[in-house]
């Protein structure tokens, strides 16, 4: 292990994490407010997180790297993001929190399909939380990846030892403080990945002469990297679109509008998040695109990027800056990896203590009981994810459109027509989510068409549920109606009150 500047600075980022989780600790006093901060985000926090949490280590390392590789037309995953974004704030972000209220507090998302749909059975509980339990041992594991890279480089350590060093960085705080440190951590992590992609290829572009004597140098390098529609077909580019629908079912962004202080946050979360989104992907596509440059004019800086195209931003990094503005600016991979990690955990770690533990081992299990027993989840967690990813070949954006394609297709269509059509029935819901992750698991297997699994997960599940509920002899019950009714009521309770 080295101690350079980098390093240092690196370490200093992890104590204040680590800070950051012991003063949650204070504020932690019961399990809502472990897993949901006690319902008390405001805008700015609550915009902050979800960014942090929906762009981990890819968005400063997968991304860079597929646009370093094939060019501009890589872009078009981040026009889908950004339009997935949008929707997700505008249709979701409000009735969620406000339904979730509702719908017995749900604390969780199997919690609040379970209250929503008055599942008895509790199958649909037990089906929701096993998907989220396989689909985020799978995205958990592309994060660790990613941490394990960086401080494989940095640290100068074995892939093995750095695995578990980045795992225990992320874990330290996510134990402790629980929601709250994941929360407030995500904003600090948010502003340093935001900075930290508008400068580098700033730098980039003033050592290579500007913006114009850039974009010419990616010219010569390779004349369609220039080119949106390079290398893409209509399926591609609708498969690199599609990407924006796995907003719609992502829990650990869900789970951050659940625990906004109220629904008349929203619009101004909103306004904040897609500002910094914007800047975000801009910035990683420009570092990527920028960096063909870059490293075509410094053939010797290229050589270790050939090995591996998702070291772009860490290599750029490290050549442009001194060695402690590039130590700030590796931390901003860590903040990104860290920011998804935390929340990936804190959500399994919640859906096994409330949705199994609570349920069906300890239905009266005290408040102090519930926060260790989420604590030791935690770290169960990690432990299964650590297998997964002592794969050190394991590509980060891989295995991110495996997940994300996954919780999209299983979840979103749910989530969008529970919170718009009060005729959607339990058995719809069921069928839907389970329609909408077998294909996925099928689909990604046969990778047919070139097309993303995500398409037809969620088309096929979208209709399973609409066909399954009008079939369905069992409809919404009088109390069910009533309190689709009573959240309509209040969200425009909300929209007059912020006309």
């Amino acid at each position: 292990m080295n101690f350079s500047p980098i390093s240092i600075t690196f370490f200093a980022y992890l104590v204040v994490m680590v800070a950051v989780g012991l003063v949650a600790w204070r504020y932690t006093k019961n399990f809502n407010d472990y897993i949901l901060g006690g319902r008390r985000l405001g805008a700015v926090v609550t915009a902050l997180s979800v960014g942090a949490s929906d762009m981990s280590g890819w968005l400063l390392m997968g991304l860079p790297g597929a646009v370093f590789l094939s060019g501009i037309c890589e872009s078009w995953i981040a026009i889908g993001l950004a339009l997935g974004t949008l929707a997700n704030w505008l249709i979701v972000a409000a009735p969620l929190r406000v339904y979730t209220e509702t719908a017995h507090n749900a604390l969780t998302l199997p919690d609040y399909f379970s209250h929503r749909f008055e599942d008895k059975s509790r199958l649909l509980r037990i089906i929701s939380a096993v998907v989220i339990l396989l689909f985020f041992a799978i995205y958990s594991a592309s994060g660790m990846v990613a941490s394990a890279r960086l401080f494989e480089i940095v640290l100068d350590l074995p892939y093995s030892t750095a695995l578990i060093f980045g795992t225990f960085a992320t874990l330290a705080y996510v134990f402790l403080g629980g929601f709250l440190a994941v929360s407030w951590t995500d904003t600090i992590q948010a502003a340093m990945m935001c900075l930290a992609l508008i400068i580098a290829p700033v730098a980039v572009m003033i050592d290579l002469g500007g913006f114009t004597a850039t974009v010419e140098q990616v010219r010569s390098v390779d004349p369609t990297h220039l080119n949106m529609l390079q290398g893409q077909t209509f399926i591609g580019v609708i498969s690199l679109l599609a990407w924006g629908l796995g907003y719609f079912g992502q829990p650990h962004i869900l789970v951050r509008f659940m625990a906004a202080k109220n629904a008349s946050v929203m619009p101004r979360a909103c306004k904040i998040s897609m500002i910094w989104l914007i800047f975000s992907l801009s910035g990683a596509v420009a570092a990527g695109f920028f960096g063909s440059a870059f490293f075509s004019a410094h053939p010797d800086l290229g050589k270790a990027v050939a090995e591996n195209h998702e070291r772009v931003f860490m290599i750029l990094s490290t050549t442009l800056f001194n060695p402690w503005i590039g130590g700030i600016l590796l931390s901003a991979i860590l903040a990104a990896v860290m920011s998804t990690l935390s929340c990936q955990l804190l959500v399994c770690s919640s859906v096994l203590t409330e949705d199994f533990y609570r349920v069906f081992i300890r239905p009266h299990a005290a408040q102090r009981e519930l926060v260790w027993i989420g604590r030791l989840t935690v770290v169960a967690v990690s432990a299964v994810a650590i297998l997964i990813a002592t794969d050190p070949n394991n590509l980060v954006l891989s295995l991110v459109s495996y997940a994300w394609g996954g919780f999209g297709a299983s979840f979103g269509p749910i989530i969008i027509l529970s919170l718009l059509w009060k005729g959607v029935t339990r058995n719809g819901a069921l069928v839907g989510i389970i329609v909408g992750a077998l294909t996925v698991l099928v689909w990604h297997q046969g990778a047919w068409w070139g097309m993303y699994e995500i398409i037809p997960g969620f088309v096929l599940s979208f209709i399973a549920i609409i066909v399954v509920s009008l079939l369905d002899p069992n409809k919404p019950s009088a109390t069910m109606i009533e309190t689709f009714d009573k959240v309509q009521h209040r969200l425009e309770d909300v929209k007059k009150q912020l006309a």
